[in-house]
Parts: structure tokens; C-alpha cells; sequence
């Protein structure tokens, strides 16, 4: 009798913590007897493997055990590597699907565009591997094609991650603590060079749609923060960085905004190509301390969240079940819905969270909320 087999993959981008749930499903895998089948390159495996081509196969797949497994935890990124592969919206197909006939991708609005949705060969791949149900680590992009295979009839569970803590129906997500511990490391050390030097400290961080790894830096470091929610006065902003620094004793002042954040009269100007998911860059006018945060090792919490979430994961899979997320739920462990793409990211919840008078986040009635303070929606 054939062996039962699993998939598991990672796409977007990197955060710690990741190996600490391969590593998990890997090994509870083993005491079942279950094959795990890594799939190299997040949603890339699937849509560009070539069953037939060895190189292709070792490209792509990555089988795992408990040796090549056994100290993956002990560092950060992912070893099963990563992508932004969306496969509902190809802009070029893969060599060996040249000239095959796949349905053009249809816009929100329902028009069809110039990429092509290769789902078809996600399922043929799936089915020519064996994978029975399959194991999806992402941020909202990737979860969102992963409800779309849910739809399609593929058995499949998610686990959230994202440096951004954006993702719907969780209160918090793979690398979120990890990435704010590194920015207020590194803001709290670059005080000493801003106050030497006597300057205002303009920092950005993550966060394309949402506040929530600004605000939380806020939070942490005692310092003011613009996050995309809410577009501040820019006049008021500088005002309050110069009275703030004429009133510290040091002469300086900090503040942090998000990726994403803007001012009244102004709009983010983007350039370079859309990635797979439409994203184009944003242009910065602050130090970035954006790609440290999800570089290097896991914080306890993002390793405690990883392993829980991992272990969740296999116990949804051992039991049958698809569509579901893992997922922080006032303050619990919970199996949620895979989030509804059009949804888009999730938010911060402005009128309980930031200080639209002073641009700092609010401290106070906190009492009741879960650990990460906003509840998951």
C-alpha cells in the first residue's frame, strides 16, 4: 500500500520562523508514516515543474525528513526557499507549457487581461506527485490563491505569515514579533547617533496597507508613527517633531512611518514593474531598516507561534479538513476560514489604536484585549 503524502510550501516574502513550522510537520509526519514532499519556490513549484524533467524535479521538489529537517529551526528564512508566483494571473508561461491552452486570468471587474490562470496545471501537478493535501505558508497574496485551490477541490490548510500582521481573521501572524523587536533594537541605537548629532530620525518600516508593524515599533520605543490608515497633516507633523525635540533634554526627536504611509495632499508615488499580485515598489523619503527585520533568527514568540501553528496545521490535515487557517483568536489558538481575497489586507483599527491629534499610538482602555491588542476581523 503507497505511502500517504503531503505537501507543504512557503511563498512571499521570508520571515523568521518558517523553519520552525516545516520542521514540525515534518517530524509529526514521520510518526504517522506520511511523506512529506517540500515544494520548492512557494506556488512557482507547481506551475513550473516539469514531472518529466529530472532537473525540473530537483528544482522544484524537496522531499523531507527528519535528517534534513533536524536543525532547520535554528535560523530563519525558509529552506524550502520562495516566490511571488501568483498562478491565477501568469505573465509568462514556463517553457514546456509554451503554447498550451490556458484560460486568460479575468479582472475584479471581470475583464480578462494578458496573463493567463494555470490552475489546470497546479491540479496536474498536484495529482502526478500524489499530494493528498497540501500545507500553504503565506501572506494574503499567497492564502488567497490558496482559497481559490480550496474552491478548485484540493485539500488544503494555511498558516499565516507576514511581517506585516495583516492578514484577516488572525490577530497575529508568523514574523510579526520578530519584525518588531528588530526595529526597536535598531531605533532604540540609532538614538545615540540622532541625539549626538542633534537631528530629527526619520525610520520605515513594512507595511504597503497597513500600520501595524510601525504603530507597534511606535508603542514600543515611545515614539510618534504615520501609518497608511490615516493621512496626517504634514505641517502638524513637523510642528510636533520640533517641539518635541526642543523639549528633550538631548535635542532630538523620532518617528517611524509604514511603507505604505501618507500625508494630506500627497500620494505615494510607486515605480518599477507590478510583481505577480500587482504590488509596484513604494518611493521612500526615510532611513529603511525594512529588509533587517525579517532577516535572521526567530524571536521565542515567532518560534512558540511557528511550532503551534505547524502542529495545528497537521492536526486539521490529519483529520480531513481543508479551508481552514490557522490563527490567533482573542487571545486563543483557532482554525478559522481561509480569508476571502477580496478582502484585501487587514487593517488597523484607527479609533482604537492611533492618536490622530498627537500621530502617536493610543495607550490607554486596554484592559480585556488580547495579547496583540486589536482583534482579528
Amino acid at each position: 500500500m503507497a505511502k500517504r503524502r503531503i505537501g507543504i510550501l512557503t511563498g512571499g516574502g521570508d520571515v523568521p520562523g518558517l523553519n520552525s513550522v516545516i520542521k514540525t510537520v515534518t517530524y509529526r509526519s514521520s510518526e504517522n508514516d506520511i511523506e512529506v514532499v517540500g515544494l520548492r519556490r512557494g506556488w512557482e513549484a507547481l506551475t513550473h515543474l516539469n514531472s518529466e524533467d529530472p532537473d525540473s524535479r530537483r528544482r522544484y521538489l524537496m522531499p523531507l525528513d527528519r535528517e534534513n529537517t533536524r536543525i532547520i529551526d535554528r535560523r530563519g528564512g525558509t529552506v524550502l526557499h520562495s516566490s511571488r508566483t501568483n498562478p491565477a494571473k501568469m505573465t509568462k508561461l514556463p517553457d514546456h507549457l509554451a503554447g498550451k491552452d490556458f484560460p486568460l486570468s479575468v479582472s475584479s471587474k471581470g475583464v480578462a487581461t494578458n496573463t493567463w490562470d494555470v490552475s489546470k496545471q497546479v491540479l496536474a501537478n498536484l495529482s502526478a506527485l500524489g499530494i493528498e493535501h497540501l500545507i500553504a505558508i503565506g501572506g494574503d497574496d499567497t492564502l488567497g490563491y490558496a482559497a481559490k485551490l480550496n474552491e478548485l477541490g484540493v485539500k488544503i490548510i494555511a498558516i499565516p505569515k507576514t511581517m506585516d500582521n495583516d492578514v484577516h481573521n488572525t490577530e497575529y501572524c508568523i514574523g510579526f514579533s520578530t519584525a518588531i523587536t528588530r526595529a526597536s533594537d535598531a531605533i532604540q541605537r540609532q538614538r545615540t547617533t540622532v541625539a549626538s548629532h542633534e537631528r530629527i530620525g526619520i525610520f520605515r518600516v513594512f507595511g504597503r496597507d497597513a500600520g501595524f508593524t510601525a504603530l507597534y515599533t511606535a508603542y514600543t520605543t515611545s515614539i510618534r508613527c504615520v501609518v497608511p490608515e490615516y493621512k496626517v497633516n504634514l505641517d502638524k507633523l513637523i510642528r510636533l517633531l520640533i517641539e518635541e525635540k526642543r523639549a528633550n533634554p538631548s535635542n532630538y526627536a523620532l518617528v517611524v512611518l509604514s511603507e505604505g504611509a501618507e500625508w494630506e495632499g500627497y500620494q505615494m508615488r510607486e515605480y518599477g514593474d507590478p510583481d505577480a499580485y500587482g504590488h509596484r515598489k513604494k518611493a521612500s523619503v526615510a532611513e529603511s531598516l525594512a529588509y533587517d527585520l525579517r532577516s535572521g533568527d526567530p524571536d521565542f514568540v515567532d518560534k512558540l507561534v511557528g511550532l503551534t501553528f505547524g502542529n495545528m496545521a497537521y492536526d486539521a490535515m490529519l483529520d480531513g479538513k481543508t479551508g481552514l487557517m490557522t490563527a490567533l483568536v482573542k487571545g486563543c489558538y483557532e482554525l478559522v476560514s481561509i480569508p476571502d481575497p477580496a478582502l484585501g489586507p487587514r487593517k488597523l483599527d484607527v479609533a482604537t489604536m492611533y492618536n490622530t491629534e498627537r500621530y502617536r499610538p493610543m495607550y490607554a482602555n486596554k484592559r480585556g484585549l488580547p495579547v496583540f491588542l486589536q482583534r482579528a476581523s
